[in-house]
């Protein structure tokens, strides 16, 4: 792959990921064919044309958290489960992210959505406590961004619908925390909706904006003479990013 031409998405917004045709690879080592040695090759192209890029962590006396929750809806076309990502800012950076495919199917997008943002609302929570025992305060209550409008109305429903007593366990869990005040869900427009990265494939433009405002970019270097340049001290590199 040195002489590999480098790309700037890793995942096409066209590409439908399937056992017969292209997967995830990872999921499918055990019986590769051709066409999942082109999706390998794809992200190996893309890694070559992002080795620079890293994490850029910003220095704010902010500490409130702010979250994205998002979800595909049958994103795989094999067991037509869902696809779950978030992502958690404290302050003005990024300091959680999670792209995981759901552990059963979901009857709507509603459903799928509001599951996301358990699984955000338990790492949030996590967050919260471990900035507890750092002895550190929060300015605010941490908030959700849903794009979502269903999900986000059945967060702060007081009523438990017949439709969706089947994820009753996730929806006791989310209002007891809004109840307590612990954090809040809110309703954000798809066009900001930053977790959409971590959950589907999308066009070259829309994946570097986001990408973007998740403060990854590459590194500003600083030249003296001739010394090799050094890479600013604000700027984590992420050399890996595994998602489960």
């Amino acid at each position: 792959m040195d002489g590999a031409k480098p790309i700037s998405n890793p995942l096409s917004s066209c590409t439908q990921l399937s056992t017969k045709s292209v997967n995830k690879a990872c999921q499918f080592m055990h019986n590769p064919i051709d066409l999942h040695w082109q999706a390998v090759k794809r992200i190996l192209s893309y890694l070559k044309g992002s080795i620079t890029q890293g994490l850029q962590l910003r220095a704010s006396s902010n500490f409130d958290i702010l979250a994205y929750a998002d979800a595909d809806y049958a994103g795989c076309p094999d067991t037509r489960k869902s696809t779950s990502g978030h992502c958690i800012f404290l302050g003005n950076s990024l300091v959680s992210w999670s792209s995981n495919k759901q552990k059963v199917v979901a009857r709507s997008i509603t459903e799928g959505e509001y599951r996301s943002l358990a699984l955000c609302t338990t790492e949030v929570c996590w967050i919260q406590n471990l900035l507890k025992e750092l002895c550190v305060s929060l300015s605010r209550v941490p908030t959700i961004l849903c794009d979502n409008m269903g999900a986000t109305y059945l967060a702060i429903n007081p009523l438990l619908h017949s439709r969706i007593k089947h994820v009753e366990i996730d929806m006791c869990f989310l209002r007891e925390k809004i109840a307590s005040r612990a954090l809040c869900v809110k309703y954000v427009s798809t066009v900001d909706q930053l977790a959409d990265l971590l959950t589907k494939g999308l066009s070259t433009t829309r994946f570097d904006l986001l990408k973007f405002k998740l403060n990854v970019s590459s590194p500003q270097f600083n030249l003296r003479g001739g010394e090799r340049p050094q890479v600013s001290n604000n700027l984590l590199r992420i050399d890996r990013v595994c998602c489960k």
